[in-house]
């Protein structure tokens, strides 16, 4: 695997910056259904990024990757709970989601999140 996801996230935020200059409407528009999809509500945060990821691995988006796996390390998401989502998503998107799932679990591990036990 050729990611290195920290810089990943980090490219795509100054790319990202450069769509907010010459694409504003849309920009905000999105900005606008992200608050709207993370305000609070009878799901948690981590949940919502879980649900997120998943997505983001069933349509092999290394950016969705980066970003998604970052924010569930910064909520404090275990090990436990990522496996169980990545065994949701290769369930619903097959072998394709399953190289994907493994990227996914590089990402999390890349941004500090828990070690497999030995």
């Amino acid at each position: 695997m050729s990611f290195h996801y920290p810089d990943l996230s980090a490219e795509l935020g100054a790319e990202l910056s450069k769509l907010r200059k010459e694409i504003p409407e849309t920009m905000k528009g999105f900005g606008q259904m992200s608050r709207a999809a993370h305000a609070d509500g009878a799901l948690s945060n981590r949940t919502k990024e879980l649900i997120a990821l998943a997505i983001g691995i069933a349509n092999r988006c290394h950016g969705c990757l980066a970003f998604h796996a970052k924010a569930l390390v910064e909520l404090g998401c275990s090990r436990a709970e990522f496996m169980e989502m990545l065994q949701v998503a290769v369930y619903m998107g097959g072998g394709p989601s399953l190289m994907t799932a493994a990227e996914a679990l590089q990402a999390y591990e890349q941004f500090g999140g828990e070690s497999a036990p030995d």
